[in-house]
């Protein structure tokens, strides 16, 4: 700090340039003394190209002329480099001069006081230089349709959300901005599960799939491990599977209801966690009493990709249903009106009617109205997840379901006593 205080601010910059500019040419020395070809500068180049980078725009002062001139220049030089280095490499890579370029646009930036950006620049370099092997690696194992997996996401929430107007519309107060920000957040959960069971794709048994399965959808989770528990002899395993991904669905809602509606979440936030923690701790126990079958069960299951546009407009519509159909039935039919759509609606999918209720709650609902209908909602939704074990698995797995999930529904209702 004293030493800071010494120096006159120039001197800080010109040290910060080339600290940074030094870390940049420390590595391509160091990946240039592992190869035995031609390779663009190193631990003085690198810093000499920030200094360049510096003097020209502490002359330009605020004209981005000459800067621009010193950065064609500075990339002349390096394009001489690359003409040299393909004459001389079978398969030469560019990764050195655009290093180069990026040195200058780090000494520049540093003397306009933008330092975190500087500071960002110079890591976000030596990181990509570095992990090179890795991320090479992750380029082969990803699959040709992921990159658009990923352009259809940011289609969904960097192109359509900022352009959707944030007002209500209508006697119904549509939103058309929270109603898309609903759809990206349910994408955005589904698809880091979906992620989180591809990166870990054939690691792991029927427990892992569970807990991953609960967070992409506790319902499609359910119907897949039941048809699989069909054709095996692991009925505790299986069943406390099933029980385990509809604790990690009350662990989901909690974060959706966190994010849309806090004083929801506030009522709701000791019940779900409670229940999420009994179902998944007494799923796990569960899962782990013997079975007559001692072989052991490893993942098959692969969910589809959760980010189809078709989808995403199909939950859109749904939920703006939910919303008319939710204020329909407090106008006409009372509490008991939204009682009973939240049980009819449990038994398909529950996202679009509890989504529905974070955007009425407090509003158009009443506050604990829409919590006792989520709670039923989640309740019936269980219930529903146990008839589809106990019709498409094995006997013995269907019925330990069916029970495990009753259980569980009527544990959901039990907060209802204090609503």
């Amino acid at each position: 700090m004293e030493l800071y205080r010494w120096l006159p601010p120039e001197a800080v910059k010109i040290l910060l340039v080339l600290f940074l500019s030094f870390l940049i040419g420390l590595e391509r020395e160091e990946h240039k003394s592992e190869g035995k070809y031609f390779g663009f500068g190193g631990v003085r180049t690198f810093p000499l190209i920030g200094l360049i980078g510096y003097s020209i725009a502490l002359l330009s002062g605020t004209q981005l002329l000459p800067l621009t001139l010193g950065f064609l220049v500075v990339g002349g030089f390096l394009a001489l480099s690359y003409w040299h280095k393909l004459s001389t490499v079978e398969a030469p890579g560019v990764t050195s001069e655009m290093s180069g370029l990026t040195t200058y646009l780090v000494g520049a930036l540093v003397y306009y006081e933008h330092f975190w950006i500087a500071t960002t620049l110079c890591v976000a370099s030596l990181l990509l230089l570095e992990l090179k092997t890795a991320l090479e690696k992750l380029a082969t194992r990803t699959a040709p349709g992921e990159i658009l997996t990923v352009a259809k996401f940011l289609l969904l929430s960097a192109v359509i959300l900022p352009i959707l107007p944030n007002q209500a519309f209508g006697p119904f107060h549509i939103n058309p901005f929270k109603t898309w920000l609903v759809v990206v957040a349910v994408s955005t959960i589904s698809y880091g599960s979906y992620i989180l069971q591809k990166v870990t794709r054939q690691q792991g048994g029927v427990v892992l799939a569970a807990l991953l399965g609960g967070a992409y959808s506790s319902t499609l989770t359910t119907v897949v491990i039941s048809r699989r528990a069909a054709h095996e002899d692991h009925p505790h395993l299986f069943a406390g599977g099933i029980l385990i991904a509809s604790g990690v669905m009350y662990i989901r809602l909690a974060g959706l209801l966190a994010l849309f509606n806090r004083q929801l979440m506030s009522v709701l936030a000791s019940p779900f966690l409670i229940l999420a923690g009994m179902a998944i701790a007494i799923g796990w126990i569960w899962s782990r009493r013997p079975d007559a079958n001692v072989d052991e069960v490893k993942r098959q299951y692969e969910p589809n990709n959760p980010l189809e546009l078709m989808a995403a407009f199909l939950f859109a519509l749904l939920f703006l249903a939910m919303i008319v159909a939710t204020q329909l039935a407090v106008t006409y039919l009372g509490r008991a009106g939204v009682n009973i759509l939240a049980a009819v609606m449990g038994v398909t999918d529950v996202d679009p009617f509890i989504m529905g209720m974070t955007q009425a709650a407090g509003s158009l609902t009443p506050l604990k109205v829409a919590a006792a209908a989520v709670l039923i909602a989640a309740a019936s939704n269980n219930l529903m997840k146990g008839i589809y074990a106990f019709s498409l698995a094995d006997r013995k797995t269907g019925r330990q379901a069916l029970f495990l999930l009753a259980a569980l529904a009527a544990l959901g209702l039990v907060p209802l006593f204090w609503l």
